[in-house]
């Protein structure tokens, strides 16, 4: 028996509108597909002790990561009833109002992709050992806490 690939799903900087655009329209062959739903996690500009964060510095354990996400995806697919699941997040620094997280899940039913997301997001947040430096507009920086 062969070893499963885990899938890297780290892309280095920020997840680009271009990248967005070509996973969603490379789904629009498969047509037993019903619904799509994304959730696209932003850096926020946050004000924290009177600065603003411009940027996140993201870090991660990258094969621990890795599996995590898979167990992750794996779950989702015995949990709901989906056609196709994709994850990406990203390492290195990304500015406030670029996209670090790109979840994408698609089913032949719309109520189970809104499910779905929420699930995968919220695993995420829970249990992937990701790691965010926020750095602000003075370049100093503090690690960020998940909320």
């Amino acid at each position: 028996m062969k070893d499963k690939k885990i899938k890297n799903v780290f892309k280095e900087g920020a997840i680009t509108s271009e990248f967005i655009g070509n996973s969603i329209q490379k789904h629009q062959s498969k047509t037993t597909i019903g619904a799509h739903n994304i959730f696209l996690g932003q850096v926020r500009a946050d004000v924290i002790e009177n600065k603003t964060v411009v940027a996140i510095e993201y870090s991660a354990y990258e094969d621990m990561a890795n599996e995590k996400f898979d167990a992750i995806r794996e779950a989702t697919f015995k949990k709901f009833d989906l056609t196709c699941m994709h994850i990406y997040h990203s390492l290195g620094t990304v500015k406030a109002g670029e996209i670090c997280l790109f979840v994408f899940a698609s089913s032949p039913r719309r109520k189970i992709v809104f499910k779905a997301i929420e699930y995968i997001v919220e695993e995420i947040k829970a249990h992937v050992p990701v790691f965010g430096k926020e750095i602000f507009e003075d370049d100093t920086h503090q690690w960020k806490t998940n909320k």
